[in-house]
């Protein structure tokens, strides 16, 4: 007679750095988000850009069977809002004047990441459904006995976002971008899907480059040199300091200096040169997994027309195209992004507020919320490029 299995352990760590790699990567691996593996999330907090210091104070959940890790999740108690991409300060406004504190709060989120993707990494043969129950419940219990406010889970994997829906938690839509290779042969085929003026516009902003001597090319493995990374701090610096109070600097510079060692297999570097120069001009980092690119980083040591456009898009495109890469999420930003093909999409972040009032108010206001955000998407797409099919 087959014996049931032992309840699983759920219990919380204070870091990654007490939480075994191997247990936690066997977990991340088959996940397509990189920013969920031990390397990526341990670097953050050695690098004091997500720790107690940088106001970050790691919360990890972690179920064991036994001496097995069978589920995890990071988190995070905050006493703040920077570096989530999930602009709730109206829902801090709303509390204060409920009587409420709005911090500390708990999050669970890929630090400094706006992209789906951040889920329960999850051993074959759990119980998915349960343990999403089991993580959900521990989390609203660990903020009613610490007395945090709730429970925020950004930029959910969009399956976790319906499982969380179901839970009671109210789901925040938030646009982003992607762009999507139904397997294009080559950039021409790309252009051939665009009205003939927006293909003529993207042309010409190449050509320009071409023109002025600037060449951009993709590195990846050991072509990208610690000195690039060097190199691309001191852009991620610059490109910061051009937006003065909302500049979103929140890396270190350690992170920049260890990411190639500890994470450099999922890097991918886009590189601007002068025609006779081996300085950079201009860079943009990305992340890859599997089919999957994210764009990270970008900035210019001078500014050249059109130049941003081919180091974050038109290149990485390309790029993308011969390396079969499906899925492209180029980052927060504006029109020019669905000007060149870039699709406009909901991201989720899940949220349930401890307090009764402050939590029925968000039920009761969030539809209104996510339908003016779906307006924005809406019409964001409208401007996009394709010509139509027939």
């Amino acid at each position: 007679m087959t014996q049931p299995r032992a309840e699983p352990t759920l219990i919380w760590n204070d870091g990654m750095a007490t939480v075994p790699r191997e247990a936690w990567d066997a977990l991340a691996e088959p996940c397509p988000f990189p920013f969920l593996e031990w390397d990526w999330l341990a670097l953050t907090e050695e690098s004091n850009s997500a720790s107690a210091l940088a106001g970050w104070l790691p919360r990890h959940l972690l179920a064991w069977r036994g001496e097995r890790l069978v589920a995890a999740a990071p988190f995070y108690i905050k006493a703040h809002s920077g570096g989530e991409f999930v602009f709730d300060h109206v829902w801090a406004e709303v509390a204060s004047r409920l009587g409420l504190p709005y911090y500390p709060k708990l999050v669970g989120m890929a630090p400094f990441t706006p992209a789906s993707g951040y889920d329960i990494l999850l051993a074959p043969g759990e119980d998915r459904a349960e343990m999403v129950f089991r993580f959900a419940r521990e989390a609203l219990q660990l903020c009613w006995g610490l007395g945090l406010s709730g429970v925020n889970v950004n930029f959910a994997a969009p399956r976790l976002a319906v499982e969380l829906g179901g839970l009671g938690f109210s789901a925040w839509e938030h646009q982003g971008y992607v762009w999507e290779n139904p397997g294009y042969t080559g950039y021409g085929d790309f252009l051939a899907t665009l009205r003939r003026g927006p293909a003529r516009n993207i042309r010409r902003e190449r050509d320009s480059l071409r023109a002025a001597g600037v060449g951009v090319e993709m590195l990846v493995g050991d072509e990208i040199t610690p000195r690039l990374m060097r190199h691309m701090y001191q852009l991620y610096v610059r490109t910061n300091a051009k937006f003065g109070p909302w500049g979103c600097k929140f890396l270190t510079r350690e992170f920049f200096e260890q990411v190639l060692d500890r994470a450099g297999r999922r890097l991918a570097l886009a590189v601007a040169r002068r025609a006779g120069s081996s300085d950079p001009l201009a860079m943009a980092l990305f992340t890859r997994k599997g089919e999957r690119l994210w764009g990270r980083y970008w900035g210019a040591f001078e500014e050249v027309r059109n130049l941003h456009f081919e180091v974050c898009y038109h290149t990485p495109m390309e790029w993308a195209i011969a390396q079969g890469i499906r899925w492209f999420d180029p980052g927060m930003g504006g029109l020019h992004k669905a000007l060149r093909g870039f699709r406009s999409i909901a991201n989720e972040s899940l949220h349930r507020f401890i307090d009764p009032r402050l939590d029925g108010l968000l039920k009761a206001h969030i539809g209104e919320i996510n339908a003016l955000e779906r307006a924005h998407i809406s019409d964001m797409n409208s401007r996009l490029p394709y010509a139509p099919t027939s």
